[in-house]
Formats: structure tokens, C-alpha cells, sequence
């Protein structure tokens, strides 16, 4: 592609277009949002690409009237269309300034609701696996109720199954990030919000804290491991043999303000995580309606049990 024909201020322009290009397709594995490897990650991903195509026609439709515009009616000597717009109760282009946008927002969210709900809840027929999740400062713990094992800033998870994240915070409020399996859910204290997601390829993935928490907020990264569902059971069993247990002391010094690497435990002491969830849990609830269900209002544990 060679832009030597176009004058320098117009080849910037050409030259910022083209590289805007290459950047928005997504080339190369290092863009993760745009190379999902799980159900949650590709329907988002779907909307994500439907939303650009809306937003391209507009920008192309923009674009191409402006310049007609500009080399039609410029003000010059001879030009034989001189701008005398007379557009006042012009029934046509009102009714098309107000149909276009309809359309438009009608085409991206009839998709975007149906895929928000199939979302809300986890897929049928799958047992998943329970993460329980506590953002802290400025680090992740990971527990695994049906395990009985913890991690800090590391997680691993089996390929093929369903996983749901409990999400709370023992900090300021946070969000839990894992790029290519899907979108980001808020951590808060006090509460328990659910996300599932799901890799359907093994590998090492990126996760990362979504918002911003203070100085060390960029130092709270962690590495997913998916592996097959058997590597996954024999490496929680081996966990849970040899690793040290987390103990309430050991809890405690996590809850200081500091940053540190991974760290895995093979057990890990009771009332460090909120008892009954304010999302969808394992009976299908739905995330939207549990705030204050059927059984009245929902009860945490004491903070002062977990915040000493």
C-alpha cells in the first residue's frame, strides 16, 4: 500500500487510519479480549463485533457525507453549488434521522438482552465448579469449598466445566477479570455476586483487578491454569495433602496492605467468606432476583469475623 500520491497531511491521515485498522482487527494472540476460549468469552465477543459493525456504518455514513460535502459545496471560485441548505420540515430526512438510529440500537440490543439473560444463569445439566473469591489488598484469594484447598493469586480450573465465581471483597471494592473467558464482575464488601465462566481449551491464561484500589492495585494480577478435569482432581488432592494449611493468623497477615506472589493452601479456616450469596447459586436462582428472595432478607456473616 503506497499513500506517496497524497498530500502529507492527508497520508498522516491515511497512515493513522490504516494502523487503527491493523490495531482494532485483533492480529496477534496478545489482544486476549478479541481471542476467547470459552462459551461466555465467544458470546461476548459476538455482541462485541455486532456493536462495531453498528458503530462502522454510522462512522462510514458520517464520513462519507462529510467529505461529499466538503468537495461539493466548498467555497471556491466557479463551483457551481453554492451551500444553500433548505432543510427545514424536510419530512424525508427527519424521518430517516430518527429511523436510522432506531434500527441501529433495535439490531444490537435485541442480542444483547437475549445473551445478558442465557447468561444469568449456569448452563443445564453441568455440576460447576465453586470458586469462592475475596479480593483483598492488593492481592486475590481463591478458596475451593468442594476441595478444601485455597490460592492466593493463582487459580486452576478444569477445562470443559462450568465456573462459578462467589465474589466478595475484605478491601476496597474490586473486580475480578479473566480477559478471554469472558466479562468482569464487581467484588464488594459484605456481598456475594456470581459470575460463571468456562475454558474449553487447556493453557495458561492472564486475570487481572479491573478497577482501580489503591497504589498497588496493578500488582494484582494471577495466572488461570486450565487443565483436563483428571490433571485438575489429582492436583487439588495433592494440594490438599501437602500444602500448608491457612490458618487464621495466616488470614490475618493476608489482610495487610501489601502485595505478594503466589501461594497455594491445603486447607483454610471457616467464616473467611460470607455464608449465603446475593446471586444465583447451585438451585438456579437468578442473579437479578435474590437481593431480598423469598426467604426475606439475606444474612452475612460478621464482618468483624474477617476484617480483625
Amino acid at each position: 500500500m503506497s499513500f506517496k500520491g497524497l498530500r502529507k497531511p492527508y497520508r498522516s491521515l491515511a497512515l493513522a487510519a490504516v494502523a487503527a485498522g491493523v490495531v482494532s482487527t485483533g492480529c496477534g494472540q496478545q489482544y486476549v479480549v478479541l481471542h476467547p476460549v470459552g462459551p461466555v468469552g465467544e458470546q461476548e465477543l459476538h455482541l462485541m463485533i455486532l456493536a462495531a459493525i453498528a458503530m462502522a456504518v454510522v462512522i462510514v455514513a458520517v464520513f462519507t457525507l462529510y467529505f461529499y460535502a466538503v468537495a461539493r459545496f466548498r467555497d471556491k471560485p466557479g463551483n457551481a453549488a453554492p451551500y444553500r441548505p433548505e432543510w427545514h420540515g424536510h419530512k424525508l430526512l427527519e424521518t430517516l434521522w430518527w429511523i436510522i438510529p432506531v434500527v441501529l440500537l433495535t439490531v444490537i440490543a435485541i442480542p444483547t438482552v437475549q445473551v445478558t439473560y442465557a447468561l444469568d444463569r449456569l448452563p443445564k445439566g453441568k455440576n460447576p465448579v465453586v470458586i469462592d473469591v475475596t479480593s483483598l489488598t492488593w492481592k486475590w484469594l481463591f478458596e475451593y469449598p468442594g476441595q478444601h484447598i485455597a490460592t492466593v493469586n493463582y487459580l486452576e480450573i478444569p477445562t470443559g466445566k462450568p465456573v462459578l465465581f462467589e465474589l466478595t471483597a475484605n478491601s476496597p471494592m474490586n473486580t475480578l477479570w479473566i480477559p478471554q473467558l469472558g466479562g468482569m464482575e464487581y467484588t464488594m464488601p459484605n456481598r456475594v455476586l456470581p459470575l460463571w465462566l468456562q475454558a474449553d481449551k487447556p493453557g495458561m491464561y492472564w486475570g487481572d483487578s479491573g478497577q482501580y484500589s489503591g497504589t498497588g492495585f496493578e500488582k494484582m494480577f494471577f495466572k488461570v491454569k486450565a487443565v483436563s478435569p483428571k490433571a485438575f482432581a489429582v492436583w487439588a488432592s495433592k494440594t490438599h495433602a501437602t500444602a500448608t494449611p491457612l490458618t487464621l493468623a495466616s488470614y490475618h497477615q493476608l489482610l495487610k496492605h501489601d502485595t505478594m506472589g503466589q501461594a497455594l493452601y491445603g486447607s483454610y479456616p471457616k467464616d473467611t467468606f460470607p455464608s449465603i450469596a446475593s446471586g444465583f447459586t447451585l438451585n438456579g436462582q437468578g442473579m437479578y432476583m435474590t437481593m431480598h428472595g423469598p426467604h426475606g432478607s439475606i444474612k452475612y456473616l460478621p464482618m468483624s469475623a474477617t476484617q480483625k
